[in-house]
């Protein structure tokens, strides 16, 4: 293998790294922080280094009046309604379950993408889907056929899923006019404001109660500076030279990452049915993957 391969194979296995391990940082910052503080900090970090990011290389873009209206509504999905679903969900549930159900976006959007757009639903993502449900069950059944996990944490996440799904029609117009990565600079930017009242009005005086400390700090950076930044750049590269099909192939080991680095640094159990639920998940994703790329690879899911 080539170095310039190492090189792009690596910024994809790097990002899918960062973006399993948002899980695990947002359940440790969930101990300090609720869900709307977390997420208001995150974006505007982010927001700053991807602007940065955008002044440095000279990627900048103006914004057509016609398409405010889009990066309106595609924010107001995401990172917005979308944050708020998984982070409740991270809080209510575990991560390894938040990230086995995210995971399943780029099986939803299709299905959506038939009955709002037209689009065709191959046969492929109708088996991956159904296999990749299955793997969900297994993991939030137990063997008595009752709900293991939360139903407030189930419902977030599955607003989170849905709130992706409504975001990706959007972002898909906006991608025919702009860089990815000015796209979700905007986007974030416009996420802060989303945020700033509601962070105003129910989080402010839990804010100013808290004292932060390395743990909770370090948290919150990772998520911004690593998730929300320098994930999405790796994989921008690893897109650009190998496509969206071949990266989305690597968003598999989202789930795997996650739940490792959950046993490891925050003691989640991880015993034999979430091992199982996780590979067949991940078995449902690959296979919808094997012929037909999904139309989801610019999509800042974490």
């Amino acid at each position: 293998m080539k170095k310039s391969n190492y090189y792009v194979y690596g910024s994809a296995i790097i990002s899918m790294l960062f973006w399993g391990m948002s899980f695990v940082w947002t359940a440790i910052a969930l101990r300090y922080y609720n869900p709307v503080t977390i997420i208001f900090i995150r974006l505007i970090l982010s927001s700053a280094l991807m602007f940065a990011w955008i002044k440095l290389f000279g990627v900048f873009n103006k914004i057509r009046r016609e398409d405010y209206g889009l990066f309106l509504i595609s924010s107001l999905f995401n990172p917005f309604l979308y944050f708020l679903g998984e982070n409740y969900g991270v809080k209510f549930t575990s991560p390894t379950v938040s990230a086995v159900i995210i995971a399943t976006i780029p099986l939803v959007v299709p299905v959506m993408g038939y009955f709002v757009l037209k689009e065709r639903l191959s046969k492929l993502n109708i088996v991956g889907l159904a296999i990749s449900f299955m793997g969900v069950l297994i993991m939030i059944l137990t063997r008595g056929f009752k709900l293991e996990t939360s139903l407030i944490g189930l419902s977030s996440l599955l607003f989170a899923v849905f709130s992706a799904v409504g975001y990706a029609v959007y972002l898909k117009k906006l991608t025919l006019r702009y860089s990815p990565v000015f796209i979700i600079a905007v986007q974030n930017l416009l996420g802060v404001l989303y945020f700033l009242p509601v962070f105003l009005l129910l989080d402010l005086g839990h804010f100013l109660s808290v004292r932060p400390n390395f743990e909770l700090i370090s948290s919150i950076v990772a998520l911004a500076v690593l998730c929300s930044s320098l994930a999405f750049v790796a994989f921008t590269i690893a897109t650009k030279e190998i496509g969206v099909s071949k990266t989305n192939v690597f968003a598999n080991l989202i789930p795997v990452f996650t739940g490792i680095f959950s046993f490891i640094v925050i003691g989640e159990e991880l015993n034999s049915q979430k091992i199982l639920g996780i590979l067949i998940v991940v078995a449902g994703l690959f296979f919808s993957q094997l012929k037909k790329p999904l139309e989801t690879g610019q999509f800042n899911k974490y």
